[in-house]
């Protein structure tokens, strides 16, 4: 299960809550993340730090290894182990931020079709500008994706994939506890017989 969002949405702070959430209901559930910390995403911050400016081709395609590289060593061994695993960005991370920069929806989708489909995805919507002000708070190891024009365009493609259906959208404005609570009802109906 993935949650997603543009930067400043909350993610993280959502995602390792419900985690704790879920194991509290007796689920082994697990957090993980993206950009993952794989020889790839290492690469491109390297990258990035040398030019400042990477090609959008070559963004799309150090995100996609790195993905697919998150997927074999990570997301899949525990899911075989029966885990409940819930990642912080996924696959709309690339659609949103690389399609951002240009890049064809249809061929980011070619270059992570390895990658598995998530079961749920749950976009965390917040207005850019309270999106802005908390990213002002915090630190962050990807600075690069943080530019205000391109996080407008970024949001365009979440809330057109939420329009589509393809992710559920949740009121991120709102107290914590009430964002994690409607995540967590919305995991638990998913589920459904999926015993902890």
């Amino acid at each position: 299960m993935a949650i997603e969002g543009i930067d400043g949405a909350g993610k993280t702070t959502v995602a390792k809550k419900l985690v704790e959430k879920l194991k509290e209901l007796g689920y082994n559930a697990v957090y993980t993340y993206e950009p993952f910390s794989s020889p790839f995403s290492e690469a491109l911050k390297k990258y990035i730090e040398e030019a400042g400016e990477v090609e959008a081709e070559i963004e799309t395609l150090a995100m996609a290894l790195d993905r697919l590289f998150h997927v074999k060593k990570v997301i899949e061994p525990l899911l075989k182990n029966g885990y409940i695993v819930i990642t912080d960005r996924y696959i709309h991370s690339s659609l949103a931020y690389q399609g951002a920069r240009g890049i064809d929806i249809e061929w980011i989708k070619t270059v992570n079709k390895y990658a598995i489909e998530p079961d749920l995805v749950i976009y965390l919507k917040v207005p850019l500008e309270v999106a802005l002000e908390r990213i002002k708070k915090k630190e962050s190891k990807w600075k690069y994706f943080e530019d205000v024009n391109r996080l407008k365009k970024v949001q365009e493609i979440y809330e057109l994939f939420a329009s589509r259906g393809a992710l559920i959208a949740i009121d991120a404005t709102q107290n914590i506890d009430k964002v994690v609570n409607q995540c967590l009802r919305v995991i638990l109906s998913k589920l459904g017989n999926f015993e902890p």
